[in-house]
């Protein structure tokens, strides 16, 4: 006999709350029908468990909508029918916030279309006298219902977060339904419709106001319920590294419009597909019980829409066909008109990459309805890019999900309206030399209409289920980006889904137009949602994919490099970096860098207008240094780097992790002594200093401090000691490093400067916060000895070593350099003497 797949499902953290509301004990009478229809109820003609008669409860006057629950508003009072057909059914609950109040300004937190949590519920049925809600998860698996199933099942019950009274029983023939009173519910705080325990500390809600806090409306629609309420807290005092009030007063009441959804989920889920590394989705993670005969297996699936195509016939014969539910993103009413188009455009982008994956007109965008009053902004079954007016300098893509499968079933995308004034910069600092309409502080409404458009797929593609893809503009070649032919035809980067923002490689005389400046949609996205997307029917469940997905990976990895997939989250392979391109930092950063300095002599013609100050030309010094700063750091990640490659035991000519070539990491340490240890003098622009009030030698400083102490860190000496032990002659080591950062830092002693003497005192205190502490005790907090390291042996060694060259330097000089010196001494010797 086949089994049915069941799911166990693991403890949520919950509170149990008591009944809500109370019924009064009343006689429960049945009445006879004269008229037989399947919808109409069967009232009930003696007591029944205390419950009220349905037609006393749910009166004449009652206005109800119907869905896969039924809402009733009696006097003001909103009821919901349960059907027992729903009970034990799985319920997504989605919260968002409709309606914000002015009085905040930096949160992330508190704009209306703000997700403020979501999680799966179930009615449960007690005795007929009660309805229970128990939140559910599905963090633990099994389908072995005799075995596994029932000792994982005992050991995870699921926690009941809230208790409802029934008011009346409907009956019929074939089914009952059962009513509870809700408003009393939503108007107190409550686990299920409201802010969560976080967000209310973050933007600094307290408890809730009753006398401003009621329902507005309930809605049934076929698949889901749309609640509506009013909510009013009191607030903290104004927290200034938060900023989200506009008063210092404490206690000011903050109201917000909610919407909550309720959305039916799937009686049977979508087939899931199980994560690879080596394709980037985000996820949803469980403990399989029944995979490993002798223990457990950690599993993913990716998160993804459910795409199935129409005529599936025509689809495995490989013809493009639509599928049966497109993806429809739709463009809130409040965004200004003249950026719809590029919004639109910037969805509809993805239709091509659909068709790798064998479907046509998948995903489109169009506006709003306007004139239709069933149609909301917040309505679950629609999914909105919302614009929010906001001086965040930012965007993002977030999705709701089915944690059984992974299938997505809406997104709300935030275009916050001042993420244009971070479009201005990036391109006014990375194409300002190739590109002369990026010249000015208000960009031209064509070239911001088409830089919203590449922001607009780039978070599209994070509703697909598509991560950050750090990796692949490493796929290409330095020298291909300042290639005019080549760039334009294939773009700087092969995924939009990276974080390389335009082609700051390409020079003045390489003549390279937007086409070879911008990102765009590539031909990893393709390959991505083509693996991600296309239908397979011959597979039965995720785990049958396995082997079919596994070599069509190896062997899209063999055609071309560019179908790489690399990390956001590794902090030691120097591939995977946020903002950087190509395959060479040292030398794409030296490009980058040639481009900085033509751009700050020109900052006070480009940042010029009427009748304002110099601030503009501030800024955009500011964001000139920023970009310097991230070329810095691309080059200092490759120091100690490591690489690391996701590989299957299928790929044996290939290995897992590697340490960056001693070579490269011998040319990132010269970079650096060339382009920042070395003072950049171009960053010392005498009319900026004196117009827009620039303090270069706080700049500079801070550059040199922030890199050394990255240089000088327990992490790098201990992976280039490991590097040593296991490679021997072949590594690039830590004395190594140090005898080269000495070249330039501790060269000329007589000769110091401000900038010489800052790197020397941060090149000390580094070392120095390496030294064993005597007062630390041997164990860290977890109680267990810490791993070891010869990061200190190192750093007292090479403090000897320094107090020597400080002590020399002493003699020899005068002034504020011999303070300095024999400063360096005494903090040396304190250290070392530290009993």
């Amino acid at each position: 006999m086949k089994k049915s797949k069941l799911y166990i499902l693991s403890l949520s953290a919950c509170l149990l709350l008591g009944a809500t509301n109370s019924a009064e004990a009343k006689i429960f009478e049945r009445k006879k029908k004269k008229a037989k229809t399947e919808q109409a109820a069967v009232p009930v003609n003696r007591a029944t468990n205390g419950l009220k008669p349905y037609a006393s409860v749910i009166t004449s006057k009652a206005k109800s909508s119907h869905g896969f629950l039924t809402v009733h508003k009696v006097n003001d009072i909103y009821f919901l029918e349960i059907p027992d057909s729903i009970l034990n059914r799985d319920i997504l609950i989605v919260n968002r916030i409709s309606k914000a109040p002015t009085s905040r300004q930096k949160s992330r937190v508190g704009y209306p279309g703000d997700i403020l949590g979501s999680k799966v519920i179930r009615f449960e049925n007690k005795d007929n006298k009660r309805l229970l809600v128990r939140e559910y998860s599905y963090r633990e698996r099994a389908e072995d219902k005799e075995g596994m199933y029932q000792s994982v099942l005992n050991s995870n019950i699921q926690p009941i977060v809230a208790n409802f009274n029934l008011e009346a029983i409907r009956k019929d023939s074939l089914s009952r339904s059962y009513v509870i009173n809700i408003s009393t519910f939503l108007i107190k705080e409550n686990p299920l419709f409201s802010f969560d325990a976080d967000s209310k500390e973050y933007i600094g809600l307290l408890n809730m106001a009753g006398e401003g806090t009621y329902v507005d409306t309930l809605k049934a629609f076929p698949q889901n319920i749309e609640i509506s309420t009013t909510v009013t807290y009191q607030s903290k005092k104004s927290v200034s590294n938060v900023g989200f009030l506009e008063t210092g007063s404490p206690r000011v009441p903050l109201t917000y419009e909610l919407n909550s959804s309720m959305v039916l989920l799937p009686e049977t889920p979508m087939k899931g597909r199980l994560f690879d590394p080596r394709v980037g989705y985000f996820t949803v993670g469980y403990t399989d019980y029944d995979s490993n005969p002798q223990g457990i297996e950690y599993k993913k699936l990716i998160t993804r829409w459910r795409l199935e195509p129409k005529d599936e016939a025509a689809y495995l014969r490989g013809e493009l066909v639509e599928p049966k539910k497109p993806i429809v993103i739709y463009i809130d009413p409040a965004t200004p008109k003249k950026w719809v188009p590029y919004l639109i455009q910037g969805v509809n982008d993805w239709q091509t990459a659909f068709e790798k994956a064998g479907f046509k007109n998948a995903i489109y965008a169009k506006e709003a309805p306007t004139n239709d009053p069933s149609w909301s902004l917040e309505d679950a079954r629609h999914s909105a890019i919302v614009y929010k007016p906001s001086d965040i300098p930012n965007a993002s893509g977030p999705h709701i999900n089915d944690p059984r499968s992974g299938e997505i079933l809406e997104t709300h995308i935030n275009w916050y309206h001042n993420v244009m004034s971070l479009l201005r910069d990036w391109y006014m600092i990375q194409a300002g030399t190739i590109d002369e309409a990026a010249r000015k502080m208000q960009l031209d409404d064509e070239l911001m209409g088409q830089l919203i458009r590449f922001v607009s797929s780039h978070e599209v593609g994070h509703t697909l289920g598509l991560r950050h893809n750090f990796g692949s503009s490493h796929t290409v070649p330095v020298e291909k980006l300042r290639d005019k032919a080549w760039v334009e035809a294939n773009g700087h980067t092969p995924s939009i889904m990276d974080y390389a923002r335009f082609n700051y490689v390409a020079q003045p005389e390489d003549s390279i137009t937007r086409a070879g400046i911008f990102p765009r949609i590539g031909m990893y996205d393709k390959w991505s949602i083509e693996w991600g997307y296309r239908w397979l029917p011959q597979f039965q469940k995720p785990e049958d994919e396995i082997a079919f997905s596994n070599q069509s990976i190896i062997g899209k990895l063999k055609e071309d490099i560019r179908y790489t997939f690399g990390t956001e989250s590794d902090a030691n392979d120097p591939r995977n970096q946020s903002e950087d391109l190509g395959d060479d930092s040292m030398l794409a950063s030296m490009y980058g860098i040639k481009n900085l300095k033509r751009i700050v002599p020109q900052i006070l013609k480009w940042s010029y207008e009427p009748n304002k100050s110099y601030a503009g030309a501030g800024e955009i010094y500011s964001q000139v240094v920023s970009q310097f700063n991230r070329y810095l750091g691309h080059v200092t990640k490759n120091v100690a780097g490591i690489y690391s490659n996701p590989i299957t035991v299928e790929q044996s000519d290939e290995v897992a992790r590697e340490f960056v070539p001693a070579d490269i990491q011998k040319r990132a340490v010269t970079f650096l002594n060339e382009q920042l240890f070395t003072t950049p003098q171009w960053l010392i622009n005498r009319q900026l200093i004196e117009k827009a009030k620039i303090l270069p030698v706080n700049v500079i400083c801070s550059l040199q401090s922030g890199i050394l102490t990255r240089l000088i860190s327990k992490s790098t000496l201990d992976k280039m000691s490991e590097n040593e032990t296991l490679n021997g002659k072949k590594a690039y080591t830590s004395a190594q490093m140090f005898n080269d950062l000495k070249k330039v830092i501790w060269s000329n002693l007589g000769q110091s400067d401000i900038y010489k003497r800052n790197m020397q005192k941060t090149y000390v205190e580094s070392l120095i916060s390496l030294l064993d502490k005597p007062e630390a005790a041997s164990k860290n907090a977890s109680g267990k000895r810490p791993a070891y390291s010869e990061a200190p042996a190192i750093a007292h060694g090479q403090l000897l070593e320094l107090k020597r060259l400080a002590t020399g330097a002493a003699g020899m000089t005068s002034g504020t350099a011999k303070g300095h010196y024999l400063n360096l001494v005494t903090l040396i010797d304190n250290a070392l003497n530290d009993k």
